[in-house]
């Protein structure tokens, strides 16, 4: 399965961006799936994720702001991202993950102007 990302950008603060990721298979199969992102200097975190079964998790400083949705019938999973920060600005990587597999897609950059 190949994960494509999508939807990233230069925005200010307190705007809003919809990320995607598409699949190029059935994203029904994996249990999890979910946002990462990474900034400069810093580790990959979980920002975001969501079960087969619809249960969401989120970092707590997108508590609010963020919300992860998945579309099993379009293979892909979104992040609407609203009221962002600068903080917020990072590659951010979509990751699908069974119990036997766990797959990344390219980043998409989100830069965040105060």
């Amino acid at each position: 399965v190949q994960l494509q990302a999508s939807g990233g950008g230069l925005v200010q603060a307190g705007g809003s961006l919809r990320l995607s990721c598409a699949a190029s298979g059935s994203i029904s199969r994996f249990g999890v799936m979910g946002w990462y992102r990474q900034a400069p200097g810093k580790q990959r975190e979980s920002v975001a994720t969501i079960t087969s079964g619809g249960l969401r998790n989120y970092v707590d400083s997108v508590k609010g702001r963020f919300t992860v949705s998945r579309d099993n019938a379009k293979n892909t999973v979104y992040l609407q991202m609203n009221s962002l920060k600068p903080e917020d600005t990072a590659v951010y990587y979509c990751n699908a993950r069974s119990s036997i597999v766990d797959y990344w897609g390219r980043g998409t950059q989100v830069t965040v102007s105060s």
